[in-house]
């Protein structure tokens, strides 16, 4: 198992992250702070793998936290996810080798895509002392995310957002009833759920009411 520490300052992201992480086979979350002094006493001693890491504590910045685990030596690796936008902070935070930056707010299929990728990655170097340069461009690429394969017209984070709503939805749903679950009109959330019907992610089924054209029911089955 790759254990996991997660750090937000706010108390329900931080629990909607740990589940999250919870839920994707091979990873378990070890511990929650949601100040930079609380994770690096935690750190020190559970010593997880992996620590999801927002920038914006109430006490020190992420970027702090980042830089004294560095310090402290064979620290743990850091996952940075943050609203933080700004071009100063990202790079900042690429300097101090972040695996990963995640921008919020996301689904967990951008959580799911990005820690299957670092424990693809990094299982590559289980077991060896030594590698060579095709194992190093294997690890990169193994980092590297998937590129969109969305029609035009199609965003990234409202298809997780659909996904995520008709994923976890018990039963199926409606253009109409997962766009009002989600804040989206029919037509637009519509288009999303064909697509994913096209994809073979979800099914689509007739419902025959008394008259008029029948309703199409969609079912998440990726």
């Amino acid at each position: 198992m790759i254990r996991v520490f997660v750090v937000d300052d706010d108390f329900m992201v931080a629990r909607v992250h740990r589940g999250f992480v919870d839920r994707i086979p091979g990873f378990c979350t070890v511990g929650v702070a949601y100040t930079g002094a609380d994770a690096l006493a935690q750190i020190a001693t559970l010593r997880p793998d992996l620590v999801l890491l927002d920038i914006y504590l109430p006490d020190i910045t992420g970027l702090e936290v980042m830089r004294q685990l560095r310090e402290s030596g064979d620290g743990p690796d850091v996952l940075v996810v943050t609203a933080a936008r700004d071009v100063p902070t990202v790079r900042a935070a690429l300097r101090g080798g972040v695996v990963h930056y995640v921008l919020k707010p996301f689904g967990f299929d951008v959580l799911r895509d990005r820690l299957e990728r670092y424990a693809a990655a990094y299982g590559r170097l289980a077991g060896t002392d030594s590698v060579g340069q095709d194992d190093v461009d294997e690890l990169f690429v193994a980092l590297r995310p998937a590129q969109s394969t969305l029609p035009k017209g199609l965003t990234t984070a409202t298809a997780e957002m659909i996904a995520e709503t008709l994923r976890d939805h018990a039963g199926d749903l409606s253009a109409g009833e997962c766009g009002e679950k989600t804040g989206l009109s029919r037509v637009s959330v519509r288009r999303y759920l064909e697509h994913f019907v096209g994809t073979g992610k979800a099914e689509v089924r007739l419902r025959y009411g008394a008259a008029g054209r029948p309703q199409r029911r969609y079912r998440w089955i990726a």
